[in-house]
């Protein structure tokens, strides 16, 4: 475990106003992902919270997820199961679509990807409103597997994200904003 605090970690990540658009603060994780120490503070804070609960596969939400969710894998011995944007996994997809603020999307999991009763955790960079979350939880439980919960690096409270998730297990969530 390395030892900085949440709080170092925190002052990593850069605020971006009005990105992507005027009255947004994007909270930019390549500052903090590009420094070793603070990428590993944040691998290990968030495997830590999960060290116990026995997970079969991690499963990352595209695109973010993948930078966590593979390290994570790696260090919890775990395997790792991609959830993409539609039409970029090559074998047979199960997808569920979500609204989001104007329109609709959708993502696509391997239906082959996860046995059932397999333990599993979803883990993505941010939590906003949680719409991309929830569908992801409704994917991965389309294919009978156990979901543990969830493992964020970064939650936007005033977003409260976490209420569309109050049935899904532990979310853990490292930096709130």
């Amino acid at each position: 475990m390395t030892t900085m605090s949440i709080e170092d970690v925190k002052k990593k990540i850069r605020a971006v106003p009005d990105f992507p658009k005027k009255g947004i603060i994007f909270r930019d994780i390549t500052t903090g992902i590009k420094d070793a120490q603070t990428l590993h503070a944040m691998i290990d804070y968030l495997c830590d919270k999960f060290k116990d609960d026995k997970i079969d596969y991690i499963a990352g939400i595209e695109s973010r997820g993948f930078i966590f969710g593979m390290p994570m894998a790696y260090k919890m011995s775990c395997g790792f199961v991609p959830i993409r944007k539609p039409n970029k996994l090559p074998a047979e997809t199960i997808s569920e679509s979500y609204g989001l603020e104007y329109g609709k999307d959708t993502i696509e999991i391997h239906k082959d990807s996860i046995e059932p009763g397999k333990r599993v955790l979803i883990v993505d960079d941010l939590l906003a409103t949680g719409g991309t979350a929830r569908a992801a939880y409704n994917l991965v439980s389309k294919l009978n597997a156990d979901i543990v919960g969830f493992a964020f690096l970064i939650e936007l409270d005033s977003l409260q994200g976490r209420e569309k998730l109050h049935d899904c297990g532990k979310i853990i969530s490292m930096l709130k904003y």
